[in-house]
């Protein structure tokens, strides 16, 4: 297993949240995105990572990427955190979150994101900006 630390911003809020995943599970998400990328033309991918709800340990980590309007990729993120005790309440904080980007900074993020993936790096970015600008 992985511990992933991800953080989303859009400029104005962020999120960050802990998910695990298995070494295999972060390899079949490099491959999907590497033939996602050249999907420019309506194509959609959902990353996942962790599982949402108090039944399973950590966070949660889904991304929808959707091509649209001639290539742009948006991006929609909904992501949770651990659920913890809270008086008489077990609840997890959430976040939904809203992006943009190009696919050259898709496909340095799949390159970031193998590298990972082959234990030669610790980090990869996806660049990216709130759709209203900024």
């Amino acid at each position: 297993m992985v511990e992933l630390h991800i953080v989303v911003s859009d400029g104005t809020s962020t999120f960050s949240n802990k998910v695990y995943a298995g070494h295999r599970k972060l390899k079949d998400v490099v491959a999907g995105l590497d033939q996602f990328r050249h999907q420019v033309h309506g194509g959609i991918y959902d990353l996942r990572f962790g599982q949402f709800g108090p039944e399973y340990a950590s966070g949660a980590f889904h991304a929808r990427l959707h091509f649209q309007d001639g290539g742009r990729l948006y991006i929609t993120v909904v992501a949770q955190s651990e659920y913890i005790d809270f008086g008489k309440k077990h609840v997890a904080r959430e976040s939904t979150l809203y992006l943009t980007t190009e696919p050259a900074q898709l496909d340095d993020f799949v390159r970031a994101l193998r590298a990972v993936s082959d234990g030669h790096s610790d980090n990869a970015t996806l660049d990216a900006s709130p759709p209203w600008g900024g």
